[in-house]
Order: C-alpha cells, then sequence, then structure tokens
C-alpha cells in the first residue's frame, strides 16, 4: 500500500530576484500552482531581414546569417487562491502575493524620491531606473533571465474586507540574451548556461533519416 508520504511533491515554477553584483537571490517566488499551459514564441534575428530577398530588400548573401540569439517570448496565466491555504492565516486576503509580482515591474518610492532629488538639483541627464535581476525557473533545465512585459490580473473573489482572495494572472515575459545584456552582466551568464542546457537536450533527440522522408535515394 503506497503512503501519501512516499509520493514525491512536483517540483514548483516561480521567479528568483537576484542581486546582479552578488549574485545572491534577494527573493524568491514560489508560484502557487504550476500554469496549465505555457505559450512560447521564438523569433530568429536574421540578419537580412524578414524574407531575406524579393520585395524585402535583403542581401541574399544574408539569408543564412543570424544577428544574434532568437529573441524568445513567454506567456502564461498564473492562479493564487488564499482560500486553497486556509491553515495560513491571510489578513490582507492575497495582496500581499500581488503587491509582490506587481513590484517586479515598478521603481521603489526610495528609486523615485532619489531620481526626483537629483531633478530638482538641476541634474540634466537622470540616467533610467535600474531593476534587479528577475530569473524565471520552470524546472531545472528552464532557468532563464527574463524581463517582465505584461502583468494582467483578474481579481474573482473577495473577502468581507474586500481583500482579493482568488486571482489569476496573464504574465507575459521576455527571455534576455546576450544581445539585451553588457558583457560581463550576470544576466548574460545565466543566459549562456540556459542555451547550453538546450544545446546539450538537442543532442539527445534522436535522428532521422533520409528514408523516412521518402528521399531514401539521396539529395
Amino acid at each position: 500500500m503506497t503512503r501519501y508520504a512516499d509520493i514525491p511533491k512536483p517540483i514548483r515554477s516561480g521567479l528568483v530576484i537576484v542581486d546582479p553584483e552578488r549574485g545572491t537571490p534577494q527573493r524568491i517566488i514560489v508560484l502557487q500552482f504550476n500554469p496549465d499551459t505555457l505559450e512560447r514564441s521564438v523569433a530568429p534575428q536574421a540578419a537580412g531581414g524578414e524574407g531575406g530577398g524579393g520585395d524585402s530588400g535583403g542581401d541574399r548573401n544574408e539569408a543564412l546569417r543570424l544577428k544574434g540569439p532568437a529573441q524568445e517570448s513567454w506567456k502564461f496565466t498564473a492562479e493564487i487562491d488564499a482560500t486553497d491555504q486556509l491553515d495560513v492565516a491571510a489578513p490582507d486576503g492575497i495582496h500581499p502575493q500581488l503587491a509582490v509580482l506587481e513590484m517586479l515591474v515598478q521603481p521603489t518610492t526610495a528609486q523615485l524620491r532619489s531620481a526626483s532629488k537629483l531633478s530638482k538639483k538641476g541634474t540634466i541627464e537622470i540616467s533610467p531606473i535600474e531593476m534587479p535581476l528577475t530569473l524565471f525557473t520552470w524546472g531545472s533545465k528552464r532557468v532563464m533571465p527574463v524581463r517582465l512585459t505584461e502583468l494582467s490580473v483578474n481579481e474573482s473573489a473577495f473577502d468581507v474586507n474586500l481583500n482579493p482572495i482568488r486571482a489569476s494572472l496573464s504574465i507575459g515575459m521576455k527571455i534576455l540574451t546576450v544581445s539585451d545584456l553588457p558583457a560581463g552582466h550576470r544576466g548574460a551568464d545565466l543566459y549562456l548556461a540556459h542555451l547550453a542546457q538546450k544545446e546539450q537536450l538537442a543532442r539527445r533527440a534522436r535522428a532521422g533519416s533520409l528514408a523516412q522522408l521518402g528521399l531514401g535515394g539521396g539529395i
């Protein structure tokens, strides 16, 4: 008879906020439920532009060349439900969990006040506020630096104090590559490690044959 304790718990997906200088995690966000589906889009950075010729004006010599890593984006829906954690006190509902995710696309009050002080001092050029490095993890084979491009929240249930207790979030992310990050940045190193993992997985795929394609006589 199988005991419940013997059943392995599923690995959770999530986000890790990393100090880009030290490489130490500042905050770990574990998704309450793994998304049911992942929508991924991979677009090559073709040197000759789309089409590579004809009306597109592309150079025929560039048709098979790439300018850099493919531009990859991910999209999924995450669910947060306080009623699934009845053993955990939630006087604020799921406000804290929502706030943590929303702060991934917001500067802090300290950063905004600092920029305001520089502006009042007459600083001509104020550098854009730099956010911490964010990693998205989907198991050990998918750990990659990302930037959130979309965060849409649908709150569907509330407690008596109008605190949200259930919500679904549509999250969109862009994978940051060596084309997006400066040389030597920790995020660039993490992207290269992610790409190397993908190369290893590609080598494990079973190769087909020309005969399977009806080309037994060769190309």
